[in-house]
């Protein structure tokens, strides 16, 4: 199957999809939060307390290998981030988080479809990962497939409706293709 096609049929089933056993409980709370009028606390707190739990592993190895390969893409050296998180992947690929990072890393280095691979990944383990769908709608924007953007984007809305310039993304888009398609 085309790695795009999977992509975009894991985005259409994500609402039906349970994320891997072994992500952190307080993941549900803080994605409940995400949705609720009002909010318990700011949106950019609430989606740092995700990324920071995304981020986290109980494996030593795998957090300080996470912890070097986020120093070396903020340094730019994306080929060696790369190699960290390929090493982390093959020690913990149930970690959605490694796959995500490494699909951010080939993203940068322009190797799209590389990049979707890993979304895909990330995506069977954690389905509701606003920035793997975000990445995925970033791709096909680049591709200039703006439909798979917005299907993209409006699952990331879903999952995550206080991310204000994947709004904007939606509204534009919609403009464009005459409607919403998820």
């Amino acid at each position: 199957m085309d790695i795009y096609r999977e992509v975009v049929d894991l985005i259409l089933t994500a609402p039906d999809r349970k994320p891997a056993a072994g992500l952190p409980r307080m993941l549900e709370s803080l994605f409940a939060d995400l949705a609720a009028e009002p909010m318990p606390r700011p949106a950019d707190e609430t989606e740092s307390m995700i990324w920071a739990a995304w981020t986290s592993h109980p494996h030593h190895d795998a957090a300080d290998g996470m912890a070097r390969a986020l120093r070396m893409m903020r340094a730019g050296s994306y080929e060696v981030a790369e190699r960290e998180l390929d090493r982390l992947i093959r020690g913990f690929p149930l970690w959605p988080e490694a796959w995500n990072k490494r699909a951010t890393v080939l993203f940068l280095m322009d190797r799209d479809d590389d990049s979707v691979a890993d979304i895909a990944e990330t995506l069977k383990l954690e389905p509701r990962h606003f920035g793997a769908l975000s990445g995925y709608g970033q791709i096909c924007l680049r591709r200039g497939d703006k439909a798979g953007a917005l299907v993209a984007f409006e699952e990331a809305l879903r999952v995550n409706p206080r991310l204000d310039t994947v709004r904007e993304a939606v509204e534009a888009l919609s403009q464009s293709l005459g409607g919403a398609l998820n």
